[in-house]
């Protein structure tokens, strides 16, 4: 069994936000770690908000932190992420916050201590352009959006 060490992130509560617990996997095997809200705010259908969580990181270089809806919130409620995944970069050293949106019929409720998001520690790999005349050809070529099908036409006969 693959046990990888954990990666150290630095983590600042900002005042007025000791109460409040850090972010943390709710299982052994979960990727995500649960952040809560460091706020009180009603989300009507179709608001967005930026959720304070009261936290802020020094993510080390090479890694970033992707922030994902939580699945629950989603199928219950219709709360998401809608930058999915949000990326906080590892030179920010200002207050994490979760934009959240309401998909849902009514309002939503975030209460202060509510989990509303899932941290995930990630590698970044940095790209490095190499301008060319041409590319190499493929099966797909320049085909786009829906251009490998993914929708059964139904039977008539």
């Amino acid at each position: 069994m693959h046990d990888p060490q954990p990666i150290p992130v630095p983590v600042k509560r900002l005042p007025g936000n000791a109460d409040l617990p850090l972010p943390a996997y709710a299982t052994e095997g979960a990727a995500g770690m649960d952040v809560v809200s460091a706020e009180d705010v009603t989300l009507a259908p179709g608001a967005r908000h930026a959720v304070a969580t009261g936290l802020a990181l020094a993510i080390p270089p090479g890694f970033e932190v992707q922030v994902r809806p939580r699945s629950g919130l989603a199928l219950r409620h219709g709360i998401s992420v809608p930058n999915t995944p949000g990326t906080i970069d590892s030179d920010y050293r200002g207050e994490l916050k979760v934009i959240l949106i309401n998909h849902g019929t009514e309002a939503f409720d975030v209460r202060r201590g509510d989990r509303v998001a899932q941290l995930v520690l990630a590698p970044v790999t940095r790209a490095s352009w190499l301008e060319v005349e041409d590319l190499d050809e493929t099966v797909r070529g320049a085909g786009g959006f829906g251009s490998t099908g993914g929708f059964v036409t139904p039977f008539s006969g």
